[in-house]
């Protein structure tokens, strides 16, 4: 048996084309079932809709033998035991550092200020701004970034942006790119040796639907 581990949401719907590709289809939409484990066309193959940032632990110890899971995810869970062969190339965006809009970024850190910073990416906001050596407070959420700088609860936020309209709609701006984010496909390093015969056909099909 193969357990796909997957969110809802974007990330599901841009990974059903390339299961698809590997012969893999599901019945039920995760949107309108509650069922927590799905079953495919295959007695063998079998997908867990978990939350996306929950997607590399599972597969990590296990759970899961495959997941799709964002760059950003793997980059706070930092990649343990994890195989990563494909860049998916899909529920593309941008991690971003945003501010209010009149918030002068470029002179506040030049001056050397230290900066009240809120997002729920931790581990990339501190690796980012050590690089640059800015001071920065962090402050974690797990929801409504956009509101911390509205009501002075931080200086700037770090977050993924898509087109940018929730920005400009509170009356924010991205001052600075961190990093440009997909998801990739993750496998446990134990399953890929111990089901290859069953794992690697599908790493190749999706790898041949990318390329499409």
């Amino acid at each position: 048996m193969i357990t796909i581990a997957l969110s809802k949401g974007r990330i599901f719907e841009e990974t059903l084309p390339l299961l698809n590709a590997a012969g893999i289809t599901t019945p039920e939409a995760p949107e309108s079932s509650r069922k927590l484990i799905l079953p495919t066309n295959r007695a063998d193959v079998r997908l867990i809709i978990v939350r996306a940032s929950d997607v590399p632990t599972y597969v990590q110890y296990g759970a899961a033998d495959i997941g799709v899971a964002g760059k950003d995810v793997l980059n706070e869970h930092g990649g343990i035991g994890l195989y990563q062969p494909l860049d998916l190339n899909i529920a593309r965006c941008r991690m971003m550092v945003a501010v209010r809009d009149d918030f002068d970024y470029e002179s506040a850190v030049r001056q050397g200020a230290r900066l009240r910073v809120a997002t729920k990416y931790v581990q990339t906001a501190r690796d980012h701004f050590a690089a640059k050596g800015v001071h920065v407070d962090l402050i974690k959420l797990y929801g409504s970034m956009e509101l911390a700088p509205l009501v002075g609860l931080s200086d700037a936020i770090v977050d993924l942006v898509s087109s940018g309209n929730t920005l400009k709609a509170n009356h924010l701006k991205a001052v600075e790119h961190i990093a440009d984010i997909s998801s990739r496909l993750v496998v446990n390093q134990a399953a890929l040796k111990l089901k290859h015969d069953l794992i690697q056909p599908m790493l190749d099909a999706f790898a041949l639907a990318i390329k499409k």
